[in-house]
């Protein structure tokens, strides 16, 4: 018999109505005409063809349809058949007919096994491998051989699991296989110790190019980016999937030369047509922000698939392009591929980037009309972000709440998210409900890094060190990032010395935790310790990055050291070869105009060679506010509200400074300006922590339920300051009206407020901290020096641009911000 109709079962899958009903009949047909031949004693000569007709079944239909010929012809009986059926059924994804078959073989060989075994990984049911190899052992008298012990090994979900099956490949003298090996290499790549994947790496008597890649992919996969790299040099051919695994250390090392010679490599050895291999090398040169090859290597694809065009539409996206992502976005559904969860992850976050709200709730309602919204929790996490980069910290709750199974990342993102916009008190909240009623969920790395953060915007010093108890329980504060962070939030609390201590106690490997301390020693006017810091730093082989020297011309700029704020400038660019940004042109102009080199900083101005964007003249205004050079902050203001008109900030301090001058006609014409615009200036407010709350005042408020205390405390303060020398600076108070009216406005700033509640409320001479959204008034400073003397109070005030400690009369800031 020959079977001649065997595209009739390709097609079944696609036939509908009375057409699949013609055809499955033919099929039978012909499985008819198979079973008289069998029964005409023409078996072995009719194996070959039922082999054959095994790949023609495409659908469980048609491969029910064989198996029940089979059984009735009695071809099932053979062993090798049989064997194929199970085969065919775990292949189409039914397991529980293939252990049905497999459970009626009599006498199965190795062979039958290793296809039960494997069917059951291939279904991901990893206990049922390992409860079908331990049958297998114990009960059917048979001994395993080389293509059992990878399946086994793969479903190993522990370190323990895979030594008992390592003795076992020992015992039955398949420990060298290279098979055997690379899936043990896998297995403590997965579960540790790596170090013992090495070591039967290292012994080997000899190694095919998948031990290698088991080695470099288990290297990559447990962290260890840079021993994956120098273990390839060792290496004198690469295949696709080294190329893969090597491209991806280089990413994660950071090695973005390296990545380049594979890239050749590729090209020469033909390996870049492969599609997985162009694929990857998008995402190296999307990490490294050279978007040029990303895109040369996308346009030399012959054949693009969905990962392909998310690749390189995340490629534009992480680097800040989104109109270009936009745009691929529209020419790949002109290209009829359908996106799916990843690419509207990536969309959610393009659009947020340009602001388009409408596109965004589209995307929303995209994936409602989808069902992903509700199957997928990362796409309802990609929509919590999405709101809350649109500062639209509301809708992205009401996600938020909506979400049926959070996990950690959508309580990450939600603190994050909160965190910042600015609304630090409610990502602490956020972060207490999730400990409360998050059930099974820990917090992990992202969380930490997203609520340390909000401790420091709030200034929650005692919530913070309560952060810092349960990190020394887990261990976790010697993490880089969350040890960063949480020495950033003492720094920012105004506990320098702690968080120097953790500084020293942390990873130094890289750039991130030294930014951070120079970037708090330069907050606390300690500008010449950021430089010894930074000198540290080199010495220990760390490479300075741009953001390394944005913090230490800041901490310059805040400590009046010019000449080292120059020669930072100049190292920057010819021994390290950073091209300056707009950040660092604009610490640079920050640098001469607190100096009062005003002339000098609008000359370094107008020689840049980018256009000068809001921080650069805003700089310049706010120099030109403190030293009273109403002429050329007029100047600076003009270029000002030529490059952002609506920023409510720079015309604040325009009429501050006219008001200072005395110009109230200058005054009311900005603040007609502003009305006209509808402009709403910041109210200003300060916080401070008693006994784990926060306490919040505004300026002028008067609905605290201590009002009257605190004014009682303050009139009677202002009497004994005024009898050791005080006397009001009316220059602060940016209204035209009577003294007795201007000194009763100051008295009634925010900072004043908070030290009158700290003075009621807490222990003589404990320190008093207080954290506040807008500069200090010089009058208020001026105030705050005289009551940490006459108190004996040691006071420490965050203000938006740095910290004073005011101690016996005397403030750190040396009167310089």
């Amino acid at each position: 018999m020959k079977f001649g109709t065997f595209s009739l079962l390709r097609q079944v899958p696609t036939c509908k109505g009375g057409r699949f009903t013609r055809v499955l009949q033919s099929v039978r047909a012909v499985v008819r005409e198979f079973s008289a031949s069998w029964k005409n004693g023409n078996e072995s000569k009719e194996i070959d063809d039922v082999h054959t007709l095994f790949r023609y079944c495409t659908n469980l239909q048609s491969a029910k349809c064989l198996h029940a010929r089979l059984v009735v012809s009695n071809a099932i009986q053979n062993v090798c058949i049989s064997a194929k059926l199970v085969n065919l059924y775990c292949y189409l994804g039914n397991v529980a007919l293939a252990r049905y078959t497999f459970d009626h073989i009599h006498n199965r060989d190795v062979y039958a096994w290793n296809l039960m075994i494997s069917g059951y990984g291939r279904a991901g049911n990893s206990s049922e491998v390992i409860r079908c190899f331990s049958l297998f052992m114990l009960s059917s008298g048979l001994q395993p051989d080389y293509r059992t012990f990878p399946s086994v090994l793969k479903a190993c979900r522990n370190v323990t699991d895979g030594n008992k099956i390592h003795c076992l490949a020992l015992k039955f003298g398949f420990m060298w296989d290279v098979y055997v090996a690379a899936s043990l290499i896998h297995l403590y790549c997965r579960y540790g110790p790596v170090v013992n994947a090495r070591r039967l790496f290292d012994e080997m008597p000899f190694r095919d190019m998948g031990s290698w890649n088991a080695m470099i992919s288990g290297y990559c996969q447990s962290g260890n980016a840079k021993e994956a790299l120098t273990l390839s040099d060792g290496l004198r051919a690469m295949d696709s999937v080294t190329v893969v695994s090597l491209l991806s250390a280089c990413t994660e090392a950071g090695d973005f030369n390296r990545g380049v010679t594979i890239h050749s490599y590729s090209i020469k050895h033909g390996l870049e047509s492969e599609l997985f291999v162009s694929n990857k090398l998008i995402d190296l040169y999307a990490e490294f922000g050279s978007l040029k090859d990303c895109q040369k290597v996308f346009d030399r694809m012959y054949v693009r698939d969905l990962i392909s065009w998310n690749s390189i539409i995340k490629a534009y996206e992480l680097n800040e392009q989104p109109l270009r992502a936009v745009l691929l976005f529209q020419e790949m559904r002109l290209s009829r591929i359908q996106p799916d969860c990843l690419t509207l992850i990536s969309l959610a976050s393009i659009l947020s980037q340009l602001g388009d709200i409408r596109a965004c709730r589209s995307v929303q309602g995209f994936t409602l009309r989808k069902g992903w919204f509700l199957e997928d929790i990362t796409i309802g996490n990609a929509v919590v972000v999405m709101y809350a980069k649109l500062g639209l910290v509301d809708s992205a709750r009401a996600v938020f709440n909506w979400l049926p199974n959070k996990d950690v990342i959508s309580w990450n993102t939600i603190i994050s998210g909160y965190a910042q916009n600015g609304f630090a008190s409610e990502a602490i909240e956020m972060y207490n409900i999730m400990e409360e009623e998050g059930g099974e969920i820990s917090a992990n790395q992202g969380t930490w890094v997203s609520v340390l953060p909000a401790c420091s915007q709030a200034g929650a010093l005692r919530q913070g060190m309560k952060l810092h108890g349960r990190l020394l329980k887990n261990g976790l504060y010697l993490d880089v990032f969350v040890g960063t962070s949480l020495a950033d939030m003492y720094g920012k609390c105004g506990r320098l010395d702690d968080a120097l201590s953790l500084f020293y106690q942390i990873p130094r490997v890289n750039s991130v935790p030294w930014n951070t301390l120079i970037a708090c020693h330069g907050f606390h006017g300690h500008g010449e310790k950021a430089v010894m810091l930074f000198k540290e730093m080199l010495d220990e082989g760390v490479k300075p990055d741009h953001i390394t020297f944005v913090t230490l011309l800041s901490a310059c700029s805040h400590s009046g050291l010019v000449d080292e704020g120059e020669w930072c400038f100049e190292m920057m660019q010819t021994d390290y070869g950073i091209t300056p940004s707009l950040k660092h042109y604009g610490c640079m102009v920050d640098l001469y105009g607190r100096a009062g080199q005003l002339e000098i900083a609008l000359n370094f101005i107008k020689s840049m060679p980018l256009q000068p964007d809001a921080s650069i003249w805003g700089a310049l205004l706010s120099a030109c506010r403190v030293h009273g050079n109403v002429d050329l902050g007029k100047i600076a203001s003009e270029h000002l509200f030529e490059v952002e008109p609506e920023h409510v900030g720079y015309h604040v301090l325009l009429s501050n400074m006219y008001a200072s001058a005395g110009k109230w006609e200058g005054v009311d014409e900005i603040r007609s300006i502003s009305r006209g615009k509808g402009l709403r200036k910041t109210p200003g407010w300060s916080s401070m922590e008693v006994d784990n709350k926060v306490e919040v005042f505004y300026t002028g408020n008067q609905t605290h339920p201590m009002y009257e205390e605190m004014y009682r405390e303050l009139t009677a303060l202002h009497e004994k300051l005024k009898m050791v020398g005080y006397v009001p600076d009316h220059r602060f108070v940016l209204q035209d009206v009577e003294d007795d009216e201007k000194e009763h406005i100051l008295m009634s700033h925010s900072e004043r407020l908070a030290m009158a509640f700290a003075l009621l409320t807490t222990p003589a001479k404990t320190t008093i901290r207080i954290f506040k959204n807008l500069r200090v008034c010089g009058d208020c400073h001026s105030v705050t020096k005289f009551i940490s003397k006459i108190t004996e109070r040691e006071i420490i005030v965050r203000d938006s641009n740095r910290f004073h400690h005011f101690k016996n009369g005397v403030c750190s800031c040396g009167d310089y911000w």
